[in-house]
This record gives C-alpha cells, sequence and structure tokens, in this order.
C-alpha cells in the first residue's frame, strides 16, 4: 500500500524563466544551490539568472540560438543553464571529460555561438583544446567565451560582468524575450555518448523537464525540506534533467560537489545534511568502502535514487537509505519514465524499474510480430509521451527511432509484471545468439547473482566454431566475500539450460569494472579481458 504523495503543490509553470520566477516568489529565502564558495537562495538565484540572461542579450545571443557549458559541477552552471534558456536560447550540455576532436565535434555539431566555460577542469585544459582547433580552422561559428574565473584573455567575456544589474532598457528587453519563450520550445540539446557511432544531440523541451521532473520527485516523496548531494556530472541527463528539476520544481536544495571524491564527499554530506543520494553503484560502492566511512555520516540521508543489481541497490538501504528507488529512462525520455515509489515494498524497489510515470504511455512489443506483449512476456520497451523533440540535424534517425504508432523505440527489453511494475532485462544489442538461440544476458546474469558471494555478474559473448557465440561471465564479489567458481558452475548446471550455461568465468573487484563516464560497465572492454 503506497503512502500519498507529500504535500507539494505542482508548478504552475511550463517554461524555466516562469519556473525560476515562481519558485523565488514560493520560496524566496530556503536555499537552492550549495557550492564549493557560494550559497544561493531561490531569491537570489533568479536575481542572478537575470543578470546573466540580460548580459546574453546584451552580446547579441537570441532566441533559439546555441550555448554551452563547459565545467565542473558548479552554481555557475546552473545559473548559466537557466539564463540561457530564460531568453529562448538553447543550452548545449558539454562532457567534462571531452577531448579536442569531441569537443569540436559537439560545438559545430550543435552550431554553438558562445562557449560558458573555466577554461580547465581537473586534468582538462579545454583552452588548449580551443586554441588548437581554432589553428586548424574548425569551429568557425563559435564567436566568444564568457569565462568563468580568472583565465580571461583579450576578446572574452567575463562572468563577473555578467553579474550585473541590468539597466532599465536592458531589464525591458529581457521580459520580452523571457514571455517570448513557450513550453514546447527546445530547452536543451544533450548528447549521447556516441560509443558505437557519433553522438546524437538529443532536443528536449521546456514542459518536459518541469513536468515530468516534478513526477519524478513525487515519486520519491521530495519536499523543500529535502536536499539533494549532486556528484553526478550535471551535463548528463541524470544530473541536468533528473536531479535538477526533481529538487528545483519542489523547492529543495541541490549541495554541488565539483567532482566526485568519496571522503569529501561524507564530509558534505555530513556537513550540508544532505537527504537525498543520485548516484551510480560504483560511487556507492566508493561511498561505503572508503577508509573514513562509518554509517552515522550518512545519518541524515534517507532516499534518493539509483540503479543496479539488487544487492547493490540492498546496500544503500542496509547504510540507512530506506526510501532509495530504482529508476529507468534514457536522455530521450528526459531522464525516468519509470520510478520505484520511495513506499514501494523493498522486494519490488530491488527488482522492478517501477511504474510508468504520469505523462507516460509505455508498451512492451514483440519485434518479430509488432504487436503487444502480454503481461510475463519480454519484449522492447516503447515509451510514448515526454520523449525528445528530435535529433539535432538529423531526421533520418529521428524517423528511426519512432515506430508506426509513434512511440519511442528505446532498444531495451523488459516485461510488465502482475502489479504494472516494469522489469528490466537488458539491451537488444546485447542479445547473445548462441546455439542458434537469443538469449538475454539479463536471464543469465540473475541466475549468477543468486550465488551468496556475488554482488553482481555481466554476461558477454564469446566466439566459438560450434555454437557460434557462447558466455563469458564475469562475477563481481560481494565485500569481502571469496567467490567459489565451482558452486557457481554448479548453480548454472541447475537453473539454466545448457545452452545458457557460461563457458568462462572471470572474478573481478567491483572497484576494477571498466566504467563509462555515466556508470555503466564497458562491455567490450569485459570481452578483451576474456582474449
Amino acid at each position: 500500500m503506497q503512502k500519498p504523495a507529500p504535500p507539494e503543490l505542482a508548478p504552475r509553470s511550463l517554461t524555466i524563466p516562469a519556473l525560476v520566477a515562481e519558485m523565488a516568489n514560493r520560496y524566496p529565502d530556503r536555499e537552492a544551490v550549495v557550492g564549493a564558495h557560494d550559497r544561493f537562495t531561490y531569491q537570489g538565484l533568479e536575481r542572478a539568472v537575470n543578470q546573466v540572461a540580460a548580459f546574453l542579450l546584451q552580446a547579441g545571443i537570441r532566441k533559439g540560438d546555441k550555448v554551452a557549458v563547459l565545467m565542473g559541477n558548479l552554481p555557475e552552471w546552473i545559473i548559466a543553464d537557466f539564463a540561457i534558456t530564460s531568453i529562448g536560447a538553447v543550452m548545449v550540455a558539454v562532457n567534462t571529460w571531452v577531448t579536442a576532436r569531441e569537443l569540436a565535434y559537439v560545438l559545430e555539431h550543435s552550431d554553438t555561438r558562445l562557449l560558458v566555460t573555466t577554461g580547465r577542469f581537473l586534468r582538462h585544459d579545454y583552452r588548449a583544446m580551443i586554441d588548437e582547433l581554432r589553428a586548424e580552422s574548425r569551429l568557425p561559428q563559435l564567436e566568444r567565451l564568457l569565462v568563468v574565473g580568472e583565465d580571461v584573455r583579450d576578446g572574452d567575456l567575463r562572468w563577473t560582468d555578467a553579474l550585473r544589474e541590468p539597466d532599465p532598457a536592458a531589464a525591458t528587453r529581457l521580459n520580452e524575450a523571457r514571455s517570448a519563450v513557450k513550453p514546447d520550445d527546445p530547452a536543451y540539446i544533450l548528447y549521447t555518448s556516441g560509443s558505437t557511432a557519433l553522438p546524437k544531440g538529443v532536443v528536449v523541451q521546456h514542459r518536459g523537464l518541469v513536468e515530468n521532473m516534478w513526477q519524478i520527485g513525487q515519486r520519491q516523496h521530495v519536499t523543500h525540506h529535502d536536499r539533494l548531494w549532486l556528484a553526478v556530472s550535471l551535463f548528463w541527463g541524470l544530473g541536468c534533467e533528473n536531479a535538477l528539476f526533481n529538487l528545483y520544481t519542489h523547492g529543495g536544495c541541490i549541495v554541488l560537489q565539483e567532482s566526485f571524491d568519496a571522503e569529501v564527499a561524507l564530509q558534505l554530506i555530513e556537513r550540508e545534511r544532505c537527504t537525498m543520494f543520485y548516484g551510480t553503484p560504483n560511487m556507492a560502492e566508493a561511498l561505503l568502502s572508503t577508509p573514513g566511512y562509518r554509517r552515522e555520516r550518512l545519518r541524515s540521508m534517507r532516499g534518493g535514487a539509483t540503479i543496479g543489481t539488487p544487492d547493490q541497490i540492498r546496500r544503500l538501504v542496509d547504510a540507512g537509505l530506506t526510501e532509495i528507488c530504482n529508476i529507468y529512462g534514457l536522455t530521450e525520455t528526459y531522464g525516468n519514465c519509470t520510478v520505484t515509489d520511495a513506499a514501494d515494498d523493498l522486494v519490488l524497489r530491488l527488482t522492478s524499474i517501477g511504474q510508468p510515470l504520469a505523462g507516460f504511455d509505455i508498451r512492451v512489443i514483440d519485434s518479430s510480430s509488432g504487436l503487444e506483449c502480454a503481461p510475463g512476456d519480454i519484449g522492447e520497451i516503447r515509451v510514448k509521451g515526454h520523449v525528445l523533440k528530435e535529433y539535432y540535424k538529423d531526421p533520418e534517425r529521428t524517423r528511426e527511432a519512432f515506430d508506426e504508432q509513434g512511440y519511442f523505440r528505446t532498444g531495451d527489453l523488459g516485461l510488465f509484471g502482475p502489479t504494472g511494475h516494469l522489469y528490466f532485462r537488458g539491451r537488444i544489442k546485447e542479445m547473445i545468439k548462441t546455439g542458434g538461440m537469443n538469449v538475454s544476458p539479463v536471464e543469465v546474469e540473475q541466475v549468477l547473482t543468486g550465488h551468496p558471494g556475488v554482488m553482481a555478474a555481466y554476461c558477454v559473448p564469446l566466439p566459438d566454431p560450434e555454437l557460434e557465440e557462447v558466455f563469458g561471465a564475469v562475477v563481481v564479489p560481494k565485500h569481502g566475500a571469496m567467490i567459489d567458481l565451482e558452486a557457481v558452475r554448479a548453480l548454472c548446471t541447475r537453473e539454466l539450460a545448457r545452452y545458457k550455461r557460461p563457458k568462462q568465468f572471470l572474478v573481478i573487484e567491483e572497484r576494477d569494472l571498466p566504467l563509462t563516464i555515466t556508470g555503466k560497465v564497458r562491455k567490450d572492454d569485459l570481452i578483451r579481458r576474456f582474449t
């Protein structure tokens, strides 16, 4: 039996500029954003956003122009984001781990006119990349940089200059630009990881960023008293779509960590009394295994959002985050399209990815017949509702992304259970063909995690002269556990048909898994570990 959602009022606003004004009026003195050196109330954040928005207009940025943001998790990232979208321009989020080649592609493909950046972040020198690219006559449309910090050169715009009160004429221009922004206008271009092809620019709109993120927060029972620790990069959809607008539509506070460090994270969570966790399994593992960890250091935490195996999620519950929610979605579905409810039974939150959020119609389709699957049958998850407007400048891939009924093809496999909860069963492209049969790796991975010493398992295809492909299995031990592979093989013999049983095994500690920047396991790298 689910408890009712918290008694927060849904925002009336359907655009980012209207939302900024509404929340500043509703919660003027509550903290909205905390950074390493700055704190902003909702009223203070609105003032900074309006100052930078007016400055962008003065710099010649207009509705529909593309402005990119490239920096770590700083308050300036959020201010720039809201300022860009407040005048109807489109914010382009750039991966902080970007190479010069990748930076050139994103800025050129997105038609970016202005880049807001710190110039450097960790070991990355974006200034040097831009100098190199301009020496090659690249980036013809990039007119200027708006620089946060001291790395300012002749021709740059200074962030400190942007934080000045607009004169009456500039304020009038800003009000006109804000009022011209409509709910279905594009707000962001977010680039996919591009692991198999050139990255796709996902165009998302104002309306979905407000409406869907409100619904995500409702599932997590977010209120204006919540404070979210955020070390997940803001350029990632989980950061700038999901986390940011989840808390912002509910009047909560975002506590930023510029880059993830486990001990620093614990200090920040304690000091700021954070209540919400947003993170990947590897971040959770790092937090809970760092030498300074003690359970009481997370005593302010109650819940949040994560992904992973049941054991990976359970360890957060055991650490005191008893309301943690499992989530599912893509950048193309505004972060999440299903979320478990914080009051769902723990088993549901460990094993399912939740029920569809309001505003979504989700079907599970048999790809061979095109018919909807019965509950319990596995098919492709397809989504209608809050989905991308388009892939920027790519009408062919946009058309391919939708079926004849207008449902977005996620490429993911799943099934609906008897309670209407959705269960994830892997990626279509990761299906392993062995002995003439297509098998989902998730089916085998679930059997492997049934061993008491296994925290997680990942199956990959290995070439075989007779069966075409066989299963290679990577098993990750629970903390302090030793895995008896003979016992694992015996488990597979009992639970799996012969053609589904892994032929080779590797034991890899969780900290040694090859991961993408968004915390997903690189299965292509795992395949190479077997050779």
